[in-house]
């Protein structure tokens, strides 16, 4: 979920795009991304997918980051490339067990689950930022927290998910890693462009992802035609497409906002499942998701002082 500026920096500018259009449209973009993932891991292992991913997204962007920014990238200080790096570590983290926790659990499961970045974000704030933890955020971490039991139990006997526990597991993982790209975002892109900011830490979380798919000896070539094209679309749609439209939508639109639609995102991908994988889920499934977004709702809103 990118949200990493506030509503103060929002532009008085009249938007080319109705705002509100080009957020649902992104959306729609990273709702996609899981399905891509499932048609990949017929043939590539969950680390290479993720290392192409950001791999094939940072070429991408290199060329207009050094032709626009370069200016900027020339006077970053070497504390701003620790953070930089940093940042991808967690991103990499991040891919790498959210990917894989599409092994074994639903896609509706483990989009949700990864969803819950919000909370994270907001604890790791108050431990490590000293901000306070509001009524309406422990409340919206109680239902969050409930909603995640509920699913694994929902999920014990699915014949859809054949190690429900460790996909939803490794998505809470996913969920936590990238609380951590978002604080240093928070950190970085006060005095960062986007493209610097996204091109180099997107190229240094590839780098993480490369390293660790050779230490545990996963296969980087002989992929079939098609694999290389769910993993250039996924370079493209969700990653390329939805978070540029998110970033964007943030100079029209309150963080809040944005925060909030975003959680589309695990409907999105639970239509698509649907449609293209035979995930049906259940009702039980589908109250426990119920909870977990209306916890993140609650958890972001703003308790009046």
């Amino acid at each position: 979920m990118a949200v990493t500026r506030n509503s103060d920096d929002r532009s008085k500018t009249r938007p080319v795009l109705p705002p509100r259009l080009v957020l649902a449209a992104g959306i729609m973009a990273v709702s996609s991304g899981s399905i891509f993932v499932r048609f990949a891991q017929s043939d590539a292992s969950s680390l290479t997918i993720a290392a192409y991913r950001l791999g094939l997204a940072t070429l991408i962007l290199l060329p207009l980051a050094w032709m626009r920014h370069r200016r900027e990238l020339a006077k970053l200080k070497p504390a701003d490339w620790k953070w930089m790096v940093a940042s991808g570590f967690f991103l990499a983290i991040h891919f790498a067990t959210w990917i894989t926790s599409l092994e074994h659990t639903s896609v509706a499961s483990s989009v949700v689950l990864v969803s819950t970045s919000p909370l994270w974000v907001a604890l790791a704030a108050r431990i490590f930022l000293n901000e306070p933890l509001t009524p309406s955020l422990l409340a919206g971490m109680a239902l969050a927290i409930g909603g995640s039991m509920i699913i694994s139990f929902a999920e014990s006997g699915s014949t859809q998910a054949p190690r429900p526990l460790l996909g939803n597991a490794l998505a809470l993982a996913g969920a936590v890693a990238v609380s951590g790209y978002w604080l240093i975002g928070r950190r970085l892109r006060r005095r960062m462009s986007l493209i610097p900011y996204v091109t180099l830490v997107y190229g240094s979380a590839a780098l993480f992802l490369l390293a660790a798919s050779v230490f545990f000896h996963q296969p980087l070539t002989g992929f079939k035609p098609a694999t290389g094209g769910w993993i250039l679309l996924l370079a493209l749609v969700p990653q390329l497409l939805g978070h540029s439209a998110f970033n964007w939508s943030l100079a029209h639109l309150s963080a809040a906002y944005v925060a909030i639609a975003t959680l589309g995102e695990p409907i999105g991908a639970a239509v698509l499942a649907f449609l293209f994988l035979d995930e049906t889920p259940s009702l039980l499934k589908i109250a426990a998701a119920a909870l977990i977004l209306g916890g993140i709702v609650l958890a972001l809103r703003r308790d009046q002082p």
